[in-house]
């Protein structure tokens, strides 16, 4: 049964920083094509960022280019988002997703390829 749980999220001011992490079990990871989705309310779930099996290839929501970062450990079986210079429009609930599918980064902006989700952890960010 594969499994992801996200954990990271808090309250955070304006300009600060965060990271989330993404435990990963029930599957081999370094076979999945990882993601970062977040939800606000009222709002659809959008894309933040995926990396590679391999982790050498990235891709980034132009909202977060540039602030955010993600990063995978494929012996610890963890995916990580390193969130900087954060805004209140950050604000959301932040999910974890995992995809056995191949890498096309147009493909992996939307939710539909992903196979596996984490529940989420809540970020805010106060002005």
């Amino acid at each position: 049964q594969v499994q992801l749980v996200e954990s990271g999220g808090g309250l955070v001011q304006a300009g600060g920083s965060l990271r989330l992490s993404c435990a990963f079990s029930g599957h081999t990871f370094s076979t999945c094509i990882m993601g970062w989705f977040r939800q606000a309310p009222g709002k659809e779930r959008e894309f933040v960022a995926a990396i590679i099996r391999s982790g050498v290839s990235t891709v980034y929501a132009d909202s977060v280019k540039g602030r955010f970062t993600i990063s995978r450990d494929n012996a610890k079986n963890t995916v990580t988002l390193q969130m900087n210079s954060l805004k209140s429009e950050d604000t959301a609930i932040y999910y974890c997703a995992a995809d056995l599918g191949p890498w096309i980064p147009v493909r992996l902006t939307t939710t539909e390829p992903y196979d596996y989700w984490g529940q989420g952890t809540q970020v805010t960010v106060s002005s």
